[in-house]
């Protein structure tokens, strides 16, 4: 059975749902330059003096406005490049190919019904957000 990302991305977006997975990712670029930015403009307002005042303040900066903010999986999932979604579905796929499903709600039928096999596919969507983005992953309440 060829994989179909959509139903295995379904899968993974319902059991974060009933889970109440929140994922914050980390956006480093932005922090680099907001951090570089701040360091160049402090050195031509302030010389060498100006360059660390403008690099300390930057790197709070940087920090501040990459520490992420939480939002579902689910929504985050359906943010994902197709290229980062087929990447996530190949490691989830890994795990549920033994599985004989005819669509996505049968999928999630199948997955759920097994509390072991339904923990292993989110473990697998954690992990690849933890790898992929250093994500923090948050379980709400």
């Amino acid at each position: 059975m060829p994989v179909d990302v959509n139903e295995i991305l379904h899968l993974v977006c319902h059991i974060s749902k009933v889970k109440k997975i929140h994922v914050a990712v980390k956006s480093s670029g932005k922090g680099a330059i907001v951090a570089g930015a701040c360091a160049f403009f402090g050195g031509l307002l302030g010389g060498p003096f100006g360059i660390a005042a403008g690099g300390a303040v930057g790197g709070l900066v940087g920090a501040w406005m990459t520490s992420g903010q939480f939002k579902p999986l689910p929504q985050i999932l359906m943010e994902l490049p197709p290229n980062q979604q087929r990447m996530l579905s190949a490691e989830v796929h890994k795990i549920i190919k033994h599985l004989d499903w005819t669509d996505a709600v049968h999928l999630v039928a199948l997955v759920m019904r097994n509390p072991s096999l339904t923990q292993l596919v989110l473990q697998t969507a954690l992990n690849f957000f933890s790898q992929q983005f250093d994500a923090q992953i948050k379980y709400e309440d």
